[in-house]
């Protein structure tokens, strides 16, 4: 499966962004899917899961609340709604999947080529 990350952009402090992963190549309702991050000089962190019905759904302690993963199969896509953006979100986002459950962890089959989100103060 192929996937495209898309809707990163330039925001300030309290906006909100929609990122889309968009798959092609496969039914991405047979893959579980989760968004990671990384910020300048740190490692790739892990933000949100979902599963591949939608039914399980968790996020990073710094996203919760804030953050919601949603899935349209029908469309192909899962979107990561980020809200109450902060400064310290900035980062380049990526999308994976996996048939196998991967959870939290970045060892993922398939990854997106990222997209920017930089949050101003």
């Amino acid at each position: 499966v192929q996937l495209q990350a898309s809707g990163g952009g330039l925001v300030q402090a309290g906006d909100f962004l929609r990122l889309s992963c968009a798959a092609s190549g496969r039914t991405l309702s047979t893959y579980a899917v989760a968004w990671f991050r990384q910020a300048p000089g740190k490692d790739r962190e892990f933000v949100a899961f979902i599963s591949g019905s939608g039914g399980l759904t968790y996020y990073a302690n710094s996203v919760e609340g804030r953050f919601t993963i949603s899935r349209e199969n029908a469309r192909n896509t899962v979107y990561l709604q980020m809200n109450s953006l902060k400064p310290e979100d900035t980062a380049v986002y990526y999308c994976a999947a996996d048939r196998i459950y991967r959870g939290g962890r970045s060892t993922y089959t398939y990854w997106g080529q990222g997209t920017l989100v930089t949050v101003s103060s």
